[in-house]
């Protein structure tokens, strides 16, 4: 059914809750996972003094996100890739699963409610709306 699916990870209770979800299906369809991670540009920083120490900063907080989401997978009987990317998440996961093929995006919600959500967007928003393929979003 499923050959390779990519799984956006942000940390979130919603992501984790889909990482769950990804998991199982991955082992249950023989397929392959990739986890995507993407922390916040960093082009906004690059004449300020401390541009180096943010920048290390965002990949070490998002390392962690990954490192934690390994110790879910560990036991688990699947390939899993982890991409620890810098960017917009949406943009970013809808490039790997452009690039790779996928035949499946797995995300969670933030649940904002309507008034945030039409005026900030939302990640699962733009991913349901611009993928190659289709997408799961976890409540």
């Amino acid at each position: 059914m499923f050959k390779l699916i990519v799984l956006a990870l942000d940390g979130s209770k919603q992501s984790i809750k889909a990482l769950t979800y990804a998991i199982g299906l991955a082992e249950s369809c023989g397929a392959e996972l990739i986890i995507v991670h993407a922390y916040a540009h960093t082009s906004d920083l690059r004449d300020k003094e401390e541009y180096e120490k943010r920048v290390a900063q965002r990949k070490r907080a998002g390392q962690k996100i990954l490192d934690d989401a390994r110790a879910q997978f560990k036991n688990a009987r699947i390939v899993v890739e982890e991409n620890l990317l810098e960017g917009p998440a949406a943009e970013a996961t809808l490039s790997v699963a452009k690039t790779r093929r996928a035949d499946l995006i797995i995300m969670g919600t933030r649940g904002m409610g309507s008034l945030e959500g039409l005026l900030l967007g939302s990640v699962s928003t733009k991913v349901t709306h611009e993928a190659p393929c289709t997408v799961m979003v976890v409540r």
